[in-house]
């Protein structure tokens, strides 16, 4: 089935299989994802629910039923604990997955394709880019509270999706394999961002190596915590964390670091002209404080002090993995132009050079904030 040209009686017979309660008045492709393929079912009652189904990419998530399972542990986890919290709104603070008429999280149709169906939540908004401190603050508010609610489910519940996505000794291996092969005959172009790359290499394992070591708890983390991923309400006040596919063990850093790297930047993420790229620390400090906020009590001093870690190695990851698909012909990331992932490599380790340069101020924000907050709750 071409999910890009179905025909209403194909999508009819597809919502046919959940166990919906609505008169459908449209069902219509809705937003911009690259990843799955999403549609908006209008419920004909204004006051009805209306209804997302998605095609679940089974190319990028190789065991749908697995990715389906997380989904399930992890918002019946969230339900639960917001039932203890006073205030709580579940249905608009948490994904709601529709079954399917065999009691099923997703149905499997004929072509081996996966389907899934989402409550709609309306009233709501996401930004690709940070306009404003309150923002940023109640995106930190939102991740810190997400990771708050999950840091008492057992890690073995959830699986991982996608294998090693957040670990550099894997990112690192791939891009000497790419090295090594040299597929596309770029190497001699980007021996300067390669030595940057490894000198850093041992500095940016510290979380991997702490996590190990035992220094640092494996928790229940987002893993794609850039800021469209955050629903806010239409008083830009932080509502629900979305798309919960990348959901697995990891660390607390990570997210941290993946939010601040699309947060901090000054510009886009494949800025040519890298005399533009600074820091909105303003943002940062925001963030620092609603995420802190929320998630004060479970973090442990050694997650504290892993935080600034994180910020650096996100973009580092971004520019390894852009570096290592560049050298191999450039057959993952979608590309504007021939030397894009070049660009975008160029970009992020000029992010990293710049966090560095600023370290001492945003750590010291990170550790400000948090004695005050320790300070506030006695």
């Amino acid at each position: 089935m071409d999910t890009t040209a179905l025909t209403d009686n194909h999508l009819s017979s597809l919502i046919s299989e959940f166990k919906i309660d609505a008169q459908i008045a449209s069902v219509k492709p809705f937003g911009s994802g690259h990843i799955n393929d999403t549609y908006r079912i209008t419920n004909n009652n204004p006051n009805g629910v209306d209804y997302l189904l998605q095609r679940v990419n089974h190319h990028v998530f190789r065991d749908v039923p697995a990715l389906m399972q997380n989904l399930v542990n992890v918002t019946n986890h969230l339900k639960q604990m917001l039932l203890t919290i006073q205030g709580a709104d579940i249905e608009k603070e948490v994904l709601t997955i529709v079954e399917t008429k065999n009691n099923q999280p997703y149905f499997k149709d004929e072509d081996g394709n996966y389907w899934r169906i989402f409550h709609f939540l309306k009233n709501t908004r996401s930004y690709d880019q940070v306009e404003t401190e309150k923002q940023a603050f109640e995106g930190g508010k939102a991740f810190g509270r997400f990771q708050t609610l999950l840091s008492g489910l057992d890690t073995s519940l959830v699986k991982d999706t996608i294998p090693d996505f957040h670990n550099i000794e894997s990112r690192l291996s791939k891009l000497l394999t790419a090295i090594d092969k040299n597929a596309a005959g770029r190497l001699n172009e980007v021996l300067p961002e390669i030595e940057f790359i490894k000198a850093r290499a041992n500095k940016m394992n510290e979380i991997l190596s702490s996590g190990r070591a035992g220094i640092l708890p494996q928790r229940i983390v987002h893993n794609d915590t850039k800021f469209n991923n955050v629903l806010l309400d239409n008083e830009d006040k932080a509502q629900c964390v979305i798309d919960l596919d990348t959901v697995m063990a990891g660390y607390v850093a990570y997210d941290f670091g993946d939010s601040i790297r699309t947060i901090i930047n000054t510009t886009a993420e494949d800025e040519a002209d890298l005399k533009l790229i600074g820091l909105k620390i303003t943002l940062f400090e925001a963030y620092t404080k609603g995420y802190l906020q929320e998630a004060i009590d479970f973090l442990t001093e050694a997650e504290i002090n892993s935080l600034f870690k994180g910020v650096l190695l996100l973009p580092y990851i971004q520019a390894v993995r852009f570096l290592t698909d560049y050298l191999e012909g450039d057959h993952y990331f979608k590309i504007h132009s021939p030397d894009h992932n070049l660009q975008r490599t160029k970009a992020q380790l000029a992010l990293v050079k710049k966090l560095e340069e600023n370290q001492e101020t945003l750590q010291q924000i990170i550790l400000n904030t948090w004695l005050k907050l320790k300070k506030q709750s006695g």
